[in-house]
């Protein structure tokens, strides 16, 4: 069913972008075997804007919804991924235009890489690693996000019982960035110690628990 968000928004110049009230895309993080990372990544059909590359999946914003609620449910009816399925990580404003159009990037995390159902907006869906997202023929859009949303890996070798459950998962670091954290032993990333300053970032037990 078509919502109240969906046409274009007009900037300076001829500029469109869709989505009345603005968008949002899902950028849906899941483990690797082997303690990296992979996302999921939608291959926009030909007829569709940016037809032929790859980006995430997403959409037009309708008027009473947030940025989280639009890309979840956008998450859901281009690629079958349930809303249950998700946790939310973070959130990053990743392009405004002129006319006061946004797209909201929604960084959330799965337990697995899902399988899933494409519709009539994707020729294929796929889990990419991380570290071959580039090789891809990106959204030029996603292209320029993808430099601050890529999540560097780091292995934590002191993880409790407790906290053991909490891991792998997507971190948000003030002022770093995203990091992936996990703890297999031959995994990719610096090692890490909980609650250590170090010259890079240091994570907290509270950030597993955030």
């Amino acid at each position: 069913m078509r919502g109240d968000g969906d046409g274009w928004a007009d900037s300076p110049g001829g500029v469109r972008h869709w989505g009345k009230f603005g968008a949002a895309g899902l950028l849906l993080r899941a483990p690797l075997p082997g303690g990296g990372s992979a996302v999921l990544l939608q291959h926009r059909a030909a007829w569709s804007h940016q037809g032929g590359t790859w980006a995430l999946p997403g959409g037009a914003r309708d008027s009473h919804e947030t940025a989280r609620h639009a890309a979840v449910r956008e998450a859901e009816e281009e690629a079958g991924i349930s809303a249950d399925a998700v946790r939310v990580r973070a959130e990053r404003l990743t392009m405004t235009a002129p006319s006061g159009w946004t797209y909201t990037t929604v960084v959330a995390d799965a337990a697995s890489t899902l399988p899933t159902v494409p519709n009539q907006e994707s020729t294929e869906l796929a889990w990419v690693p991380e570290d071959d997202v580039t090789a891809l023929p990106l959204h030029p859009g996603f292209a320029a996000a993808w430099v601050g949303l890529r999540a560097v890996p780091l292995r934590v070798v002191d993880v409790t019982p407790d906290l053991a459950p909490a891991l792998p998962r997507t971190v948000d670091l003030s002022g770093h960035g995203f990091y992936w954290l996990h703890t297999t032993v031959t995994g990719p990333g610096a090692e890490i110690l909980l609650d250590h300053p170090t010259t890079g970032p240091t994570v907290t037990r509270a950030d597993l628990l955030s």
